[in-house]
């Protein structure tokens, strides 16, 4: 009786070769489909997932957000490729440090080890780093090494990476608030003076544009205190995916969407 071989190692390797040389050849696909004229100068990532897509596979979730390392370099490479200006991903948020003390001691160590291992790549293609939030209230360590990478960066053009680090969208605007009525209170400015130009000057990130693309995955549909004055006229893109699954095939197929709509910012589509 003819018994099948074994499946080898040497054809499970052709096989894996042969699926990720399909996903880069659907990649690079509908990557070349995008219309380089309708591309969102700013996209904003709010990266969920990480902590459920360990906890599917047995593993503790700080396993995710190390995994999700991976998920942020391809999204950094896929939106450099489109000649996105401004990427900016949330990190960190205010209410993160609700989470266990351990996980959250974990997150802090992976985000030196990230600076660390990352600023050199980030200097060599090009990349401008920057953080965004109450960064003064965050562990020495990281402050330090968030620094020097915005040190090392700061001259580079092709791309700002923006990491909302300790960040919430309230607290953004209370803050902007609470400089507003300083400057009033000290002569700098006066009531008549505040307008929305006045407050926007006083956000995280005054010199960046509002975002005009804004993904959340990991499957939940809201925007957790994130950004909440600048998405005012955002698109919003949902999906399922698990941040440390998301690769640049996902970030194309949600830059097409973007492109299938109609931006009318409060009028009307008159064509």
């Amino acid at each position: 009786m003819h018994q099948t071989p074994p499946i080898g190692s040497d054809c499970v390797g052709k096989i894996q070769d042969r699926t990720v040389s399909d996903l880069a050849w659907r990649e690079e696909t509908l990557r070349a489909a995008l219309d380089p004229s309708r591309m969102p100068r700013h996209i904003a990532v709010i990266m969920d997932g990480n902590g459920r897509w360990a906890e599917l596979r047995g593993l503790p979730r700080v396993e995710g957000h190390r995994v999700g390392r991976e998920a942020l370099r391809r999204t950094l490479e896929g939106a450099r490729e489109c000649r996105v200006e401004v990427l900016t991903l949330y990190a960190f948020s205010t209410e993160n440090w609700r989470r266990p003390r351990d996980e959250v001691e974990a997150l802090m160590t992976l985000m030196v080890e990230a600076a660390q291992e990352e600023a050199l790549d980030l200097q060599q293609n090009g990349v401008r780093f920057r953080a965004s939030g109450l960064l003064d209230a965050m562990p020495p360590g990281v402050q330090a090494a968030i620094a020097q990478v915005v040190a090392l960066t700061q001259r580079n053009t092709q791309i700002t990476l923006n990491l909302a680090l300790n960040y919430g969208g309230r607290s953004e605007i209370t803050e902007a608030a609470r400089r507003l009525a300083r400057d009033v209170v000290e002569g700098r400015l006066t009531v008549e003076d505040i307008d929305e130009h006045a407050l926007e000057r006083r956000l995280f990130a005054p010199d960046l544009p509002d975002p005009d693309l804004l993904i959340r995955t990991g499957g939940e549909h809201r925007l957790s205190n994130f950004l909440l004055w600048q998405a005012a006229y955002a698109e919003l893109y949902f999906t399922d995916i698990h941040w440390p699954d998301f690769r640049k095939l996902d970030l194309f197929e949600a830059i097409q969407g973007f492109q299938a709509r109609t931006r009318r910012f409060g009028g009307v589509d008159l064509g």
